[in-house]
């Protein structure tokens, strides 16, 4: 189970909005994040990250988001396929059994 988040989903969401318009702004670009952090009670790394993967999820920056989804998808799919190749060689071996036992008539 994840851990509560210390900041609520609408915070992290203006924190996050206000930062990107500050930093388009080459007036307001230095320091944005600290200042805009200050002023909202937000650590001005935490912002940082939460930016960050703004960017990430929007596709403005290279990142893992979408790469981590299609790991887990895979890794649940290749489980599936190995469960399935399991399932058919222990049905190949069974029905190769019964075709090698001698007949009765």
């Amino acid at each position: 189970m994840a851990a509560p988040r210390k900041y609520p989903d609408e915070l992290r969401e203006r924190a996050t909005r206000m930062a990107v318009e500050a930093r388009r702004d080459p007036a307001t670009r230095p320091g944005a994040l600290a200042r805009i952090g200050n002023q909202l009670g937000i650590n001005h790394e935490t912002l940082r990250n939460w930016v960050t993967q703004a960017e990430v999820d929007a596709g403005e920056r290279p990142g893992t988001t979408g790469q981590a989804q299609r790991l887990a998808e895979l890794e649940g799919e290749n489980r599936e396929l190995r469960r399935a190749n399991a399932v058919l060689k222990s049905a190949s071996a069974f029905f190769t059994a019964e075709l090698d036992r001698p007949q009765s008539r």
